[in-house]
């Protein structure tokens, strides 16, 4: 399947905010948009000099920044919507219920990785068992009283090692338990948009769709 391959930090640029996709260099003053604060490209100065967008370009934009958030591609991302769409409740509310539901996103929500991305790789190299079964798919939607832990092989390489020493300083969601010593996670309940600390504007993307 395609993915992004260019740089990140030229989405973060695009959008106007930092989307946090490389972990802590964000942080830091090596980050892109502290050094350039404009949009990518040979135009990108004069981007902030152009006329207001429209409403749908607006909608697009949140849609777009979603996306980039949480490392989703449009085909994966529409599949998400028309799921939100059927379940009951805010279609916006569940649509970021669900994004936060991924196994890549709880990886990165349990520490276990610095960034979503890194999450993916470490899911895609079969680190991490989800009650009891290898799971190899970032995509994977968790629910209440999933256990996701590190594989028994995978604690022996050193990344696991280094990264269980500073583990007991890490903060979980409410909605997720963490256990350091079994570097297991659980999934206590779904989270409520309160909860979601995320910049969207969700019912912006519901607009979008709507259309």
């Amino acid at each position: 399947m395609a993915r992004y391959r260019g740089s990140v930090c030229k989405l973060c640029r695009r959008e106007g905010e930092k989307l946090f996709l490389k972990g802590e260099r964000c942080l830091t003053p090596k980050c892109a948009l502290e050094r350039r604060s404009y949009a990518p490209g040979m135009h990108g100065r004069q981007w902030q000099y152009r006329r207001k967008p429209s409403e749908h370009g607006l909608q697009l934009r949140e849609k777009q920044k979603a996306r980039r958030i949480y490392g989703v591609l449009e085909r994966q991302f529409r599949r998400h919507y028309q799921e939100a769409e059927r379940r009951k409740g805010l279609t916006g509310a569940n649509l970021l219920q669900i994004l936060e539901s991924r196994l890549d996103n709880v990886i990165y929500r349990l520490g276990f990785a610095q960034s979503r991305a890194q999450a993916r790789q470490l899911i895609r190299h079969g680190h991490f068992d989800v009650n009891g079964r290898r799971t190899n798919i970032p995509s994977f939607l968790v629910k209440p009283g999933d256990e996701i832990t590190v594989r028994g092989r995978s604690r022996k390489l050193i990344y696991f090692k280094d990264l269980m020493k500073g583990m007991d300083h890490v903060t979980v969601p409410d909605w997720m338990g963490f256990d350091v010593h079994t570097m297991t996670g659980r999934i206590l309940r779904l989270p409520s948009r309160e909860e979601i600390d995320v910049p969207l504007k969700e019912q912006v993307i519901v607009g979008y769709y709507s259309r």
